[in-house]
């Protein structure tokens, strides 16, 4: 990887509701220029490192998702062009480096925590358990693109000294990155049940712990529900799938031992509680929906309107000029008129008030919604039909419910009052044919179902997993406008590694080279 653009930042956090990004910049620069740091003040360092791809963020959304994960998923409409399903260069390499520099700050972490004595250890030992978890959600989202990357030895520049021609990895392979993040979580969940923590480090633990304040049962649960997610990823494999029946079958009959996000008050979210401080959403709305990133996918809002979806009006709004119709972007239409029908404003948008207006909109790390609905999976697919039932359903409950909650703390009301949904319209909609439980005759049908929710739920809020979960399901009957100009005429498989791997760790590069192809799946993917 390009170590010479990795740069090793320790950011430093104290009361937090008063600080800026500017004062983290004057003050808590690089950790080589500090004379005393704390295991603690890395912990949010490496956090924070990471914001621009939790926090909906004009770089995330506009550079990467715009082009990448939102088309291909049909969550938004866009006018045809040609090299449409090739990602771009600026999104690839920034997205890799953005994850690089977030390693750093991990891998900067670990090295203060070996400095300290055993006893501090033990009393640090539930920041290293929080790093790694969240280190490796992110890890799985990168691996999931990509597929074998630089891993177990990369990110070493300040470990080793500041020595370029020790610190170019080795690629490790997705099997193996998974594999050791699995064993690792399932460590994590029994351990942090019997961890004794100093008192003192747990109060500060609240202060740096800008994830779950220093809540331990949100991240148990959070671990677990992390499990969960790789569990149901690699449930499809020969090299994983026996243990992934196992361990999920552990955690969801042993809820008391191993809990799990169940309810909307236990989603794992990266809060907004204050504008002009440390950590605003701001620059969301042109992030989604400068050059029309936000208008509406044809498949995704007909499927809401015609299923009458209770989320509808939290979801999406008419197009200006509708007249209060709602209208997606039809995938399948010629260049130019799509494009005038754009112009007509009377397409369909991504509701303003909820989500690309909404200046407390949190960044979006795991959600009740989505565990039941790989709870739903699992137990489809063990034949047990009821519990299957009980889990879809209540994961549509809880995505509307969640839904509402961000139109709740949402500032704008550009967007006019949604429709409240009731105990009747949920109830409508959970018979619908398109969504009935009952009205499936079949597991595939089912899972199709399944399939559908996990879209409607994820949509722009996360493409990312969205994508990845299209992708593996294969359940989705998205029909893609074809760019016959292009050899990838069709979404890829995989996003290919950025140029500076072949420029910089060109040695290392050379062992993956041949199978670097957008056409090449993810090992997951058995479709």
């Amino acid at each position: 990887m390009n170590f010479k653009k990795i740069f090793i930042y320790g950011l430093l956090i104290s009361g937090l509701a008063s600080c800026t990004v500017e004062d983290f910049e004057e003050n808590y620069t690089d950790p080589s220029k500090l004379s005393e740091t704390t295991v603690g003040k890395q912990f949010t360092g490496m956090i924070f490192t990471n914001r621009q791809s939790v926090l909906p963020s004009y770089w995330d959304y506009f550079v990467i998702k715009r082009i990448t994960t939102n088309r291909f998923t049909q969550a938004v409409g866009w006018v045809n062009v040609e090299n449409q399903y090739v990602p771009g260069s600026a999104a690839v390499n920034d997205r890799w480096n953005n994850y690089y520099n977030f390693m750093a700050q991990y891998r900067e972490l670990q090295k203060v925590y070996d400095g300290l004595s055993d006893l501090q250890k033990t009393d640090n030992r539930i920041y290293m358990i929080a790093a790694a978890t969240y280190f490796y959600d992110h890890t799985q989202q990168v691996v999931d693109f990509h597929g074998d990357i630089p891993w177990s030895e990369a990110g070493m520049l300040s470990i080793n000294g500041g020595d370029y021609t020790k610190s170019y990895a080795g690629y490790d392979t997705a099997t193996e990155i998974y594999t050791k993040m699995l064993d690792d979580l399932a460590g994590f969940a029994d351990e942090l049940q019997t961890l004794t923590i100093n008192p003192a480090v747990q109060v500060e633990f609240q202060t740096q712990d800008l994830i779950n304040r220093g809540d331990i049962t949100m991240w148990l649960k959070y671990i677990n529900s992390l499990r969960l997610r790789m569990l149901t990823r690699v449930s499809g494999t020969s090299e994983l799938g026996a243990r992934a029946k196992t361990e999920i079958n552990s955690i969801l009959s042993n809820p008391g031992k191993y809990p799990i996000v169940s309810d909307n008050e236990s989603n794992i979210l990266w809060n907004i509680y204050s504008l002009g401080t440390l950590l605003p959403a701001n620059n969301f709305q042109s992030g989604l929906e400068d050059w029309d990133g936000n208008l509406a996918g044809k498949d995704i809002l007909d499927h809401m309107v015609n299923n009458e979806d209770p989320r509808l009006t939290y979801v999406f709004q008419p197009g200006v000029n509708a007249e209060g119709e709602f209208m997606g972007l039809d995938p399948l239409m010629n260049p130019t008129d799509q494009n005038a029908l754009v112009l007509t404003q009377t397409l369909s948008t991504y509701n303003f008030s909820t989500i690309s207006r909404n200046q407390f909109f949190p960044g979006v790390l795991i959600t009740s919604a989505e565990v039941h609905l790989m709870a739903a999976e699992f137990y489809l697919k063990e034949n047990q039909d009821d519990m299957a039932k009980m889990h879809f359903e209540e994961a549509i409950k809880k995505s509307i419910g969640f839904y509402e909650y961000l139109r709740s703390i949402s500032n704008n009301t550009e967007s006019g009052d949604p429709v409240i949904p009731t105990d009747e319209s949920i109830d409508n909609y959970l018979s619908m044919d398109g969504v009935s439980w009952d009205a499936a005759s079949s597991m595939d049908e089912k899972l199709t179902l399944i399939a559908e929710q996990k879209w409607l739920h994820f949509n722009v809020v996360q493409p990312n997993e969205s994508w990845h979960e299209v992708r593996r399901l294969n359940k989705l009957d998205l029909k893609f406008w074809e760019d016959n100009s292009n050899q990838q005429s069709l979404p890829p498989a995989r996003w290919t590694y950025p140029g500076s791997e072949q420029t910089y760790n060109t040695e290392n590069y050379s062992t993956v080279q041949a199978d670097d192809k957008l056409g090449n799946k993810i090992f997951w993917d058995m479709n």
